[in-house]
């Protein structure tokens, strides 16, 4: 077996995962895929999941003839092919799987789903926007892969996503409708949302702001702590699979079909890659073990995705930025972003800690923070980490001039009052302002430092204020001529 010119087949990729580490043909692949960053890729897809030495084995079994289109959604993947032969090869596909379309806008029916449109494509399968013929509602539906349609590993891992979104009903989780697993194509049905991705939400538009990375963070890890109390761990948080809904501030966490039970043995299984590259833990990385806590990681470098544009951990290659997931530190959002809080910005420090037991405990506990946090910004409370930067004796001098004036003009209403003036002393100071200028004077005292010009020149009008010469009259002889 060798290696063409371009990139390595699932036959080498098999080989990689469950073959001889010391024959020559590991080694010759071994070494392409160290300096192939699309094999490096396409090699982390496919070991994304437990059945996929199963699932490999059976695609390079001998097929009929009837099958010959196992490939195609490979080919769609592939970085060589543009984005119109794609989604070309992808809607050829979809026409294939679909019975005759009942409107010349559709592209076909699915049972009771008149299908509309694709809305993507994932390594599991492809996501349809379809109407509800019965129920008339727009619904989104997830169909099984064609190449993945005839494999058995695949077909149960599809049917345990559905059961497992099936057991999360939460206001912030898509809910499953339908479930058709004895087809020749399974499909799962779910609620359409009328929106955009989370991750096609700042490709356009960049970091989002601090409300909106708190209310998102808020509602999503509320979604994942009701998966959790299912005893479920997501395994695959990123802003790809958090929905926003349009003119809702409502997020929506979706795709649970790399979703395992706290119990399933497979979760811990040594050696197992699964989820997406940049927002992986690193115990995910490492093929550890791994339970909730891993999910608290993956929010946090959401969290950060929000906030800075860009994720945590970044390389050209993926096997690169598994390595610094697991040994690099990042760097802090605040640092990237200054329109950060502090308390956000070490918030998502504290999710990004490679060890679990030193993240939050519970999603639970992060949505309480997160919660917390929305309501000290919205009540001005949540300082931002540029704010120290200000110099404290700019903002000193600024309440000092401003006190100033406030005196001087206490003292022109006083002299134009128009009361009966006796001859004053000029040394004579009105006590009230006396104890002013004393109050100023201390004040400048203990900021005297970084600006000594500017608080020279505050002092010397503090001096020229205390030369105000003012009358002798007291309050009554004032109401008396007033009267």
């Amino acid at each position: 077996m060798t290696i063409g010119s371009s990139h390595c087949s699932d036959e080498h990729f098999l080989l990689l995962l469950d073959g001889d580490e010391t024959s020559l043909e590991f080694r010759t692949a071994a070494e392409h895929v160290e300096h192939c960053p699309t094999c490096q890729q396409r090699l982390t897809e496919l070991s994304g999941d437990h059945d996929f030495w199963q699932t490999q084995r059976q695609l390079l079994s001998p097929v009929e003839d009837d099958q010959t289109n196992t490939g195609e959604l490979y080919r769609y993947h592939s970085i060589e092919t543009n984005v119109a032969e794609r989604r070309g090869a992808v809607e050829t596909l979809v026409r294939d799987m679909l019975q005759s379309p009942s409107h010349p806008e559709t592209l076909g029916r699915l049972g009771r789903y008149e299908v509309e449109r694709i809305i993507g494509v994932g390594g599991m399968g492809i996501v349809l926007k379809g109407f509800d013929t019965e129920l008339h509602r727009p619904v989104a539906i997830k169909l099984l892969a064609p190449h993945l349609s005839r494999i058995g590993a695949a077909r149960q891992r599809f049917a345990r996503e559905a059961r497992a979104a099936a057991a999360v009903v939460h206001e912030h989780v898509v809910p499953i409708h339908n479930v058709e697993s004895n087809v020749d194509h399974p499909y799962l049905v779910m609620q359409y949302i009328a929106g955009q991705s989370l991750q096609a939400r700042v490709d356009e538009s960049g970091p989002l702001s601090v409300s909106e990375i708190l209310r998102i963070g808020m509602q999503a890890a509320s979604g994942l702590a009701a998966a959790h109390a299912q005893g479920l761990v997501h395994r695959d948080v990123k802003p790809a699979n958090i929905l926003l809904e349009n003119d809702v501030d409502r997020a929506y966490l979706t795709d649970f079909g790399l979703a395992r039970a706290a119990d399933d043995a497979s979760l811990t299984y040594t050696g197992v890659v699964s989820g997406t590259p940049h927002y992986m833990s690193p115990e995910q990385a490492d093929g550890r073990p791994l339970d909730h806590r891993s999910d608290l990681f993956s929010l946090g470098s959401v969290l950060y995705f929000m906030a800075t544009g860009h994720p945590p951990f970044r390389a050209e290659r993926p096997m690169a930025v598994l390595k610094r997931t697991c040994h690099d530190p990042h760097r802090p959002a605040m640092q990237a972003n200054a329109e950060i809080p502090e308390e956000l910005s070490e918030t998502i420090d504290r999710l990004l800690e490679k060890q679990p037991d030193r993240r939050f405990a519970t999603a639970a506990d992060l949505q309480k923070k997160l919660e917390r946090m929305l309501a000290d910004l919205q009540q001005g409370k949540l300082r931002l980490r540029h704010a120290p930067l200000v110099r404290p004796w700019i903002l000193g001098s600024a309440a000092i001039t401003a006190l100033a004036l406030f005196v001087l003009m206490g003292i022109t209403f006083y002299i134009t009052a128009g009361v009966t003036r006796r001859p004053a002393d000029p040394g004579r100071r009105y006590p009230i302002v006396n104890d002013s200028v004393e109050s100023i004077q201390a004040r400048l005292q203990a900021l005297e430092g970084p600006s000594q010009v500017e608080l020279d020149s505050l002092r010397f009008q503090l001096n020229s204020l205390e030369e105000i010469p003012f009358p002798e009259t007291d309050l009554q002889e004032r109401n008396d001529a007033q009267n």
